[in-house]
């Protein structure tokens, strides 16, 4: 049996040059809130690409935490595929799809971690069950069963009964530093409008549209 796809285009808007940031963070902010005030998007998921030594391709969805001038944020465990992935390479590509609105947003660049300090900080403001969960999960290990699992948090939390819980060396946050942008805006027909911004040599964001 085949499943048969429609592609019913809402094509909701359209997207020129004149419409652009200049900056490629402050427009993928305004679409972010454009996102929000549609409903439906309530946390910031977004794709998250890496490869490691073997070249193989490895994707997965995370929450994007934080995003500055500097980059997108977000935490995982350092021991975990995706964390030995951007030890071995660090070059990545995030995507964020807004399919209420048509729109997507791919973002490639170098991925740095943060500070031990940031780290840190947002440990503190997470529920306190989550950074034991945190602790308690050897991410990306292969496990006997879910009981193994739940005993190992039941260890955590009675160690920690009482005190604070410590951010654990191995679980932090990293930062992609954006080198490439692409906006993305479905439109009718499949004649979508996809922009590209690149950074120049002197660090400045040459923007050109592409062909869908």
């Amino acid at each position: 049996m085949y499943l048969t796809y429609t592609n019913i285009s809402l094509n909701m808007a359209k997207l020129t040059r004149q419409l652009l940031c200049e900056n490629p963070i402050d427009q993928y902010i305004k679409w972010q809130q454009d996102a929000y005030e549609a409903g439906g998007h309530k946390l910031s998921s977004m794709v998250l690409a890496t490869t490691g030594l073997d070249r193989n391709p490895s994707v997965r969805i995370v929450l994007l935490k934080e995003v500055t001038k500097a980059g997108f944020a977000f935490y995982s465990n350092y021991n975990s595929d995706k964390g030995r992935h951007i030890q071995e390479n660090p070059n990545a590509s995030i995507l964020f799809y807004w399919e209420s609105l048509e729109r997507q947003v791919r973002v490639s660049g170098a991925v740095e971690k943060l500070t031990a300090s940031e780290s840190d900080d947002y440990f503190q403001s997470r529920p306190r069950g989550a950074q034991i969960g945190a602790i308690a999960s050897p991410q990306s290990e292969r496990i006997e069963n879910r009981s193994e699992l739940e005993s190992r948090y039941r260890v955590i939390a009675d160690k920690y009964e009482g005190v604070s819980v410590e951010r654990p060396k191995d679980w932090g946050g990293y930062r992609l530093l954006p080198e490439t942008f692409e906006f993305w805006q479905g439109r009718s027909d499949r004649l979508h409008d996809r922009f590209r911004y690149c950074l120049d040599g002197a660090g400045i964001w040459v923007i050109e549209r592409l062909a869908p």
